[in-house]
């Protein structure tokens, strides 16, 4: 049986599709630490600042509190590894497939043909780990290639921008 997320050492998976840099996870766990951190400091504040949004129920508030802060403690934790094995994007000649998700797998579809637009966006935490999205903007909405390195995310943005331009022109 072939493992669909084991990588050649071209960097392409058995389907095809590229995979991202390993790098990506580390900015994933500092965004995740910075809302850890939110959610720690607002369970916190819930549960002993405000005893009476419980009134005579506080035990069992305090109960659900530390629950659900658990459970988001974990998904922030389990995300990034998750997230970055199931990460998957690939451009043709005719379109660009991205497949991810956590606990939904969204696998879009965008046509070369449709495209209107395409932007490189870095974000501070991504930039600090020389990473960048690629935004493409169609008539339908708009996907992202997510944490990829910057020379990557610059070199598909500018085959993405040539065959929009290639495009264009044939239709004049």
């Amino acid at each position: 049986m072939v493992d669909e997320f084991q990588v050649d050492e071209r960097g392409f998976t058995s389907d095809g599709y590229r995979r991202l840099d390993p790098v990506c996870m580390r900015s994933m766990y500092l965004s995740n630490l910075l809302y850890l951190t939110l959610v720690l400091i607002a369970s916190v504040s819930a549960v002993v600042f405000s005893p009476e949004l419980f009134g005579d129920a506080e035990s069992t508030g305090r109960l659900v509190v530390s629950l659900v802060a658990l459970v988001v403690i974990v998904y922030l934790l389990a995300g990034p590894i998750v997230f970055y094995r199931r990460y998957r994007y690939r451009m043709d000649q005719d379109k660009l497939e991205i497949r991810r998700g956590i606990v939904t797998i969204t696998h879009d579809m965008v046509p070369l043909e449709r495209i209107h637009q395409v932007k490189v966006i870095r974000g501070p935490i991504n930039r600090h780990y020389g990473l960048a999205d690629v935004e493409v903007t169609t008539a339908g909405g708009t996907v992202t290639i997510q944490m990829l390195r910057e020379d990557v995310a610059e070199s598909i943005a500018s085959s993405l921008n040539d065959i929009v331009v290639g495009i264009l022109r044939e239709r004049v």
